[in-house]
């Protein structure tokens, strides 16, 4: 095994120089102040204190609002489609699950202006709403067409992870509930929804933590006034310039993402010894 050591060095220095350099110098710019030079770098938490102020606040706020609807929708919508999909045979699972990623495969820029032709003014939906003699709907550049866009790109990954679960439980458990006495709904809570409670974990946080972060979907579908935290970043990055308090919110978005992770995994009964 030796003689392959030195093929872990080129990936070793390729994780640096793009994540563990770049990740660097993220946490450098959030507390350091815009006039720094190679020679001299002055340090602050200004760019953390403005974040304190209620615009901010509420672009958090508003965010992990967004982020929690996005969540349980696709989780209400994932669940019974990936038990529906666990059912069938192993060869119709991985044509079912096929379908289900091929979304996957275009790109988002293109699923979302999908979404505009739709939720339009004069789009598909409000001309169908006309032709049966209803009055159209304005849908577009609100809550409603944001989560709609959230949730249609990000429901694969709230899908795979719970069929994984359910496709890999042990029926014979299932049985036994069954002749022991338990219902369906008894089975379904005690035995089912705990087998395959690591996928609903593995999907709620992947869910949350990419709706949060998203930027692409709210501003295309919810219009420029449209704000989560990560239209607020790049805004800071590329629009306003202000790199420093941008990384600021990174760092904030970073901590927000690790703390949910470690809560997850807590929960998660897999990482606390479920079979015990």
């Amino acid at each position: 095994m030796q003689h392959f050591k030195g093929l872990v060095k080129p990936y070793v220095l390729w994780s640096f120089l793009l994540i563990a350099l770049p990740l660097v110098l993220v946490v450098l710019y959030s507390v350091t102040t815009g006039d720094n030079s190679l020679i001299t770098i002055h340090f602050t938490l200004d760019n953390f204190k403005k974040i304190s102020d209620p615009v901010y606040l509420n672009v958090f706020v508003k965010s992990l609002e967004m982020g929690l609807i996005t969540t349980v929708i696709c989780l209400a919508l994932a669940y019974p489609m990936a038990y529906i999909i666990s059912k069938f045979n192993d060869e119709i699972q991985n044509i079912l699950i096929l379908l289900v990623t091929i979304p996957m495969w275009i790109n988002t820029l293109l699923r979302t202006y999908a979404w505009i032709s739709l939720l339009s003014d004069n789009g598909i939906v409000n001309t169908l709403l006309k032709a049966i003699g209803l009055n159209p709907v304005t849908m577009m550049y609100t809550n409603f067409s944001v989560i709609m866009g959230l949730v249609c790109d990000l429901l694969p990954f709230m899908v795979i992870p719970i069929h994984t679960s359910l496709a890999k439980m042990d029926h014979s458990l299932v049985e036994a509930a069954g002749d022991l006495g338990a219902n369906k709904f008894q089975t379904f809570t005690k035995v089912i929804l705990k087998l395959s409670l690591p996928g609903v974990i593995s999907g709620v946080t992947m869910v949350f933590l990419l709706s949060i972060s998203s930027f692409v979907i709210p501003v295309l579908l919810g219009g420029h006034q449209f704000v989560l935290i990560g239209n607020l970043i790049e805004n800071q990055f590329i629009s306003v310039g202000d790199w420093n308090f941008g990384s600021a919110i990174s760092v904030i978005l970073a901590i927000i993402i690790l703390a949910m992770m470690g809560l997850m995994k807590k929960i998660d009964p897999e990482e606390n010894g479920g079979d015990k």
